[in-house]
């Protein structure tokens, strides 16, 4: 807790500084670097309560409620049965995506992000929410993919789904094995923007490819 409340005093402290657009990537760089001790649901809260943060100082960058979101989405996924609770994270997500959407509107990840949101709400309960989330989520990712085909997260969102849908349906997901075998070898050639840009998803893809076998 200690270790919590300081890492947050230094990222508010850093970012009333001078050099604000440095300390801004000095904050997020730190920050992402956490992500690889996140095990927990409480770990990945506390990671995305600092991306709050940042995010409340910059306000006009997209990026830290971006991975606020993010964290918050996993932490859906993570809750083993509380649907309340799965609600819940995600309607931190939903506020922190409304305003991602304002100020990266023609950026293609805020879409692909905005799709895994959609399937984590699908996911609280599928019988009952499957029609509706299940359409936005393929609308979502298809506009990532309008915006910028080669992106492997969008890729990888749209993959996930459309294996899922298979198994919701008695198909054999194993259909898609070739897409994501594919799409494990050509993920390194993408170029990402910059160094606080996206870049998770390859370790999701080989584990599918793994599954495949």
């Amino acid at each position: 807790m200690k270790n919590t409340i300081l890492s947050i005093a230094i990222i508010l402290i850093a970012l009333t500084g001078k050099s604000q657009s440095k300390e801004f990537a000095t904050a997020m760089g730190e920050s992402l670097g956490q992500y690889t001790n996140c095990k927990s649901i409480e770990d990945f809260q506390a990671l995305g309560n600092k991306f709050g943060l940042i995010a409340n100082a910059e306000k006009a960058e997209w990026l830290p409620l971006y991975y606020q979101a993010h964290c918050y989405i996993i932490m859906s996924f993570m809750e083993p049965t509380d649907a309340a609770k799965k609600d819940s994270y995600l309607d931190v997500a939903e506020k922190s995506l409304a305003k991602m959407i304002e100020l990266a509107p023609n950026e293609a990840e805020v879409y692909a992000l905005q799709s895994m949101f959609y399937s984590a709400r699908l996911v609280v309960s599928p019988m009952e929410r499957g029609q509706k989330y299940g359409a936005l989520s393929a609308q979502a990712v298809g506009k990532a993919l309008g915006l910028e085909a080669s992106n492997p997260r969008a890729k990888f969102i749209k993959l996930r789904n459309d294996m899922g849908a298979a198994q919701f349906f008695g198909k054999d997901p194993k259909e898609y094995c070739p897409q994501a075998s594919e799409l494990l070898a050509s993920w390194d050639s993408f170029n990402v923007k910059s160094p606080l840009y996206p870049s998770w998803g390859k370790e999701q893809v080989a584990e599918i490819v793994s599954g495949c076998k």
